[in-house]
């Protein structure tokens, strides 16, 4: 004879959102006290500017405010679309963008890769703190460094002039200030870019090496099955954060680096915004225009990335 049991059904209270929000708060009240100054932040420097977006579509000076001024729609919008400065500053903001991706986003990658076989300790840290160091010093100096290393009588020129190039100021000719930009900014970030992937490596469960050498893999088959797909979700989740960037190219490094005979491949959406927007025009709402347009596209790239990474991988921002 079968027996039916009876099965117990507990129903929990859901407890309302103010008493739940409250015990949330006593609960980790330090933490949210540390947070504050971090909240601030992005209040005060990041959302609180957003309200100038609006001059974007005005007519502003400084003396009428940030609200007055005559309402214009789109006209510099179409102003900058129409202008003969639009390609050449959208194709040298991609091109620049797209060789830091193809180029310098995977140089920290793999130097961490490498470091990570070193054995001795010691070298290796040494190794760390040569590379780290271009990180910490100041960008002026850095880019007073590169347009001494690359002048003419500079140690770099000196050096591509003895492997049977020419002699010549290689920061005053246009066709290599794309190369000269990509290959300091390696040279200032790899260190630096490393760490992070550098700590995901030593989150790699060392059991799973070990079952790779029972398995007869070497090293390189370690670091294909064991090693690079522990460091994926962190690489991924690095480039989606990558292509959200890819119209803010800096400027700071850009106009400390160029110069008129080099701006057909060195001037970019935020150089010409900061020329001018702060330099001889003060341009404001031509120029907030430009800018709104650019994070716009930022904007739409990285969530158009994350939806891909969503998709195909299961690692996303959000």
């Amino acid at each position: 004879m079968l027996h039916k049991k009876a099965a117990v059904q507990t129903v929990e209270v859901k407890k309302p959102l103010r008493v739940r929000l409250k015990n949330e708060l006593v609960q980790n009240k330090y933490i949210y006290i540390l947070a504050i100054p971090v909240i601030l932040y992005y209040l005060i420097f990041c959302y609180g500017p957003m309200c100038g977006i609006v001059i974007a579509f005005k007519q502003y000076t400084p003396s009428s405010g940030l609200f007055g001024g005559e309402w214009v729609g789109l006209r510099y919008f179409k102003e900058f679309f129409s202008s003969m400065y639009c390609y050449r500053l959208i194709r040298n903001t991609l091109l620049i963008s797209f060789y830091g991706v193809l180029i310098a986003f995977p140089a920290p990658i793999v130097f961490a890769l490498l470091l990570n076989e070193v054995q001795g300790s010691k070298f290796k840290k040494t190794i760390q703190t040569v590379t780290y160091l271009p990180h910490f010093i100041s960008l002026v100096v850095i880019c007073g460094m590169i347009m001494d290393f690359f002048s003419t009588n500079g140690i770099v020129t000196k050096v591509i002039h003895a492997l049977g190039g020419p002699q010549v100021n290689y920061l005053g000719d246009a066709k290599y200030f794309r190369t000269i930009y990509i290959a300091t900014d390696i040279w200032q970030g790899v260190g630096w870019g490393s760490i992070i992937y550098l700590a995901a490596l030593a989150g790699i469960d060392q059991e799973l090496y070990e079952a790779a050498v029972i398995d007869g893999a070497g090293r390189w088959k370690q670091m294909l099955h064991v090693t690079l797909p522990g460091l994926a979700p962190t690489i991924i989740i690095m480039l989606i954060m990558r292509i959200g960037q890819v119209m803010s190219v800096g400027y700071e490094k850009i106009i400390l680096l160029y110069n008129p005979s080099t701006y057909e491949t060195a001037d970019v959406i935020s150089s010409f915004v900061y020329r001018r927007g702060l330099g001889n025009s003060f341009e404001y709402s031509y120029t907030t225009a430009v800018g709104l347009f650019q994070s716009v596209v930022n904007l739409v790239l990285l969530v158009g990335a994350n939806a891909v990474s969503r998709k195909f991988t299961d690692t996303s921002l959000y």
